[in-house]
């Protein structure tokens, strides 16, 4: 396997649009690398410039050390794995898993060992003798990635390769690609827009939105310290509670006031909002942070109460959703299934104090979370 460097690697079109830019990392081997973001951030384009299937307008891209802008394809030692599967529909399992190979004029006893190997690892072998059209949805993606495995390369590149599966076999194979990840030992690439995916496979995350890179870092990192307003808002779902807010200092403590609502700041994280006294600012909370008034628990340390109207309840299973109106806002909470609250009722809820989160409205960059 290797590692990969983009240094400056940006993609410009004939139009003047630029779909990437100045996108800068540095992937060790062995890594399992998340590009995320929504439709036409730049993510696709990214991983295609990788391939070889995107030219590279600026900046520079090795593997393993070696510059491989201006080499080919075929010639760079990747392998990728498509969202359409891209099986030949006339060749059967173990003869799209074998093609490669052939290309490369393998001898016919290696092929044989290595697509059997490669089946043996994803449970393929009693489907070598079938066609694409006689497989399911989950079939063919692992057929896809037994192809690519077979290719023995330095790097796996994955472009949505569960977008076209439906909701269950999608967590299935998340599974199948993580364990797919600790046995090969492979430095993989994978393209989503889904930030569940992101959050569950990858061991780091680039966030991307409108060609530039928004942050690198761990999952939990990601999601417990997002650098700015998008990220906080990509990253989890339901997304985090935003509501704007006035910061003021009252007895030497710092608080944030929204329409007739007063938090008062904890002082951990009161001095980086001391500049902002008398200016408005975002306030976020994840859902998760937002306790109502039959769950609150001594354990954590809880803000004022704020009245809110329940507009919407969503069972869930063990657990259920509510969405509420508060005066300056609105918010939501997830709330146990047993808990009473449903829709129309008047509450009160308050937050986990220490999980806020705040950034600058105009720069949209975190100040404190």
């Amino acid at each position: 396997m290797a590692g990969l460097t983009l240094e400056h690697v940006g993609k410009k079109y004939p139009n003047g649009y630029e779909g990437v830019k100045d996108f800068n990392l540095e992937i060790a081997d062995k890594e399992f690398i998340i590009f995320v973001g929504p439709s036409g951030c730049g993510k696709s384009t990214t991983l295609r410039m990788i391939a070889g299937l995107e030219d590279i307008t600026s900046g520079t891209l090795k593997i393993d050390g070696r510059v491989v802008n201006d080499v080919e394809p075929k010639d760079r030692d990747i392998a990728m794995v498509f969202q359409n599967y891209a099986l030949y529909p006339h060749m059967t399992v173990y003869e799209n898993m074998a093609f490669p190979l052939r290309l490369r004029k393998v001898d016919q006893a290696q092929i044989d060992k290595i697509v059997h190997d490669a089946a043996r690892i994803l449970d393929l072998e009693k489907l070598l003798d079938r066609k694409p059209s006689a497989l399911s949805g989950g079939q063919r993606q692992r057929v896809a990635m037994g192809r690519a495995i077979a290719r023995q390369p330095k790097v796996f590149l994955m472009d949505e390769p569960l977008s076209n599966l439906d909701a269950k076999l999608r967590v299935q194979m998340r599974a199948e690609i993580s364990k797919l990840h600790d046995r090969l030992g492979a430095t993989i690439i994978y393209v989503t827009h889904d930030q569940t995916e992101a959050m569950t496979l990858g061991t780091r995350i680039v966030v991307m939105k409108e060609g530039v890179m928004q942050q690198v870092d761990t999952p939990s990192k990601l999601y417990a310290e997002p650098c700015n307003l998008f990220v906080a808002g990509f990253i989890g779902s339901p997304q985090m509670n935003f509501i704007d807010a006035r910061v003021g200092e009252r007895d030497g403590r710092v608080n944030l006031t929204f329409g007739a609502n007063t938090v008062t700041v904890p002082d951990a994280k009161a001095d980086a909002l001391k500049p902002y006294v008398g200016k408005v600012v975002v306030a976020g909370i994840r859902p998760e942070d937002v306790v109502e008034e039959h769950e609150y628990a001594e354990n954590r340390n809880l803000s004022e109460q704020i009245d809110a109207t329940v507009t919407v309840y969503e069972l869930l299973g063990s657990e259920a959703m509510i969405y509420g109106d508060v005066d300056g806002g609105a918010i939501s909470a997830h709330i146990s299934a047993a808990n009473p609250v449903r829709t129309g009722d008047r509450i009160k809820v308050a937050f986990d104090i220490d999980k806020l989160h705040v950034f600058d409205k105009e720069t949209e960059l975190a100040i404190v979370h």
